[in-house]
């Protein structure tokens, strides 16, 4: 197995501070992971193996027609580019957006175009870790204007005389091709990409047990299995719960008697709060799950965990998306403050 680099979300330190200890009633709602199949198909994520070819566009369009569903991905691959991309099925495009927040990885090769001192090239892939400012390749489809970006690790994996081979770990936005011709020219030289692999998108791994990587054929086979012989076992794999995609953000879980009001629109209160991350500040994204698990919406915090553990009331998160449907859970909200 991949020994992945640390990304910036897996060296926070937080408990499960408790407000308010409540229990969900079973009428309402579902555990993510026990969703009926109906369901999980309008509201799911696939860890999905981009093949070498067709662009990030017409893979989720193929998902699409599979599917007769909504489907969309989150961090494009160049068509050459294999590996993990996420696809959100449904209403499960909704939150595609908080993966931008998580970080990738990738296996790259690099060739340098003439012979340099190795050790000249390890002192300048460390310079390039940390911050570093990069301005997007023509091709890219966003402003061609330089932007700070964080590249968190570069592991030499192998070297063959002037081949590379590099594990990169980065926040959204890095372009590796750019990179890597800025890595030539810092040698003095030039250097470029001869192939490259995305190996993660959070806790979307190439290798992951709890969410399996998946290829076309695995989507096409698990619909078979599941429409002919009645077996969830393997669509089960396939199609993950929505909430995949919030994994590495900082959580609130809420009372029952809150969801609906989020659903509608409301901006998340103390009063409604059963338990929350000790590691929330102010401006922080949250994002906001029933007991039972599923997510209801993401914000941004307006208190910090010590402040809204200690709260009575006030707005403690100012609610930027609604994922859940309304009417899932009692509409309390109508008729007293209990959110």
């Amino acid at each position: 197995m991949v020994e992945y680099c640390k990304l910036p979300y897996e060296n926070e330190k937080y408990e499960i501070l408790i407000k308010k200890e409540e229990e969900t009633n079973e009428k309402y709602g579902y555990d993510p992971w026990k969703r009926p199949i109906n369901e999980l198909l309008d509201f799911s994520i696939i860890n999905l193996d981009k093949p070498r070819g067709p662009t990030s566009h017409q893979v989720s369009g193929w998902v699409k027609n599979i599917l007769n569903k909504k489907a969309g991905h989150a961090g494009t691959l160049d068509p050459k580019v294999t590996g993990v991309l996420p696809i959100g099925i449904g209403r499960g495009t909704k939150v595609l957006k908080l993966l931008l927040t998580a970080g990738k990885e990738y296996i790259a090769w690099m060739h340098i175009h003439k012979d340099i001192d190795e050790n000249k090239v390890y002192e300048i892939l460390n310079k390039f870790q940390g911050k570093i400012v990069q301005k997007p390749p023509l091709k890219s489809a966003v402003k061609k204007v330089p932007r700070e970006k964080n590249v968190y690790c570069i592991k030499v994996l192998e070297v063959d005389g002037r081949d590379w081979l590099l594990q990169i770990a980065t926040e959204a936005g890095v372009y590796i091709r750019k990179l890597i011709d800025d890595i030539g020219k810092a040698l003095g030289t030039k250097a470029h990409m001869q192939q490259l692999r995305r190996i993660r998108v959070g806790e979307l791994k190439e290798d992951s047990e709890k969410y399996p990587l998946s290829t076309l054929q695995d989507i096409v086979d698990s619909i078979w299995f599941w429409r002919n012989e009645n077996n969830e076992e393997y669509i089960r794999k396939v199609f993950l719960p929505a909430e995949v995609a919030a994994e590495h953000t900082k959580k609130i879980w809420i009372l029952d008697t809150a969801v609906d009001a989020i659903a509608h629109g409301a901006n998340l209160t103390v009063k409604g709060i059963s338990r929350l991350y000790s590691n929330i500040k102010e401006g922080d994204l949250v994002t906001i799950f029933t007991l039972k698990g599923e997510i209801v919406a993401y914000g941004t915090a307006l208190m910090d965990s010590e402040k809204i553990l200690n709260s009575e009331k006030g707005i403690a998160v100012d609610i930027d998306r609604v994922i859940m449907k309304r009417g899932l859970y009692p509409k309390v909200w109508k008729k007293s403050s209990t959110q």
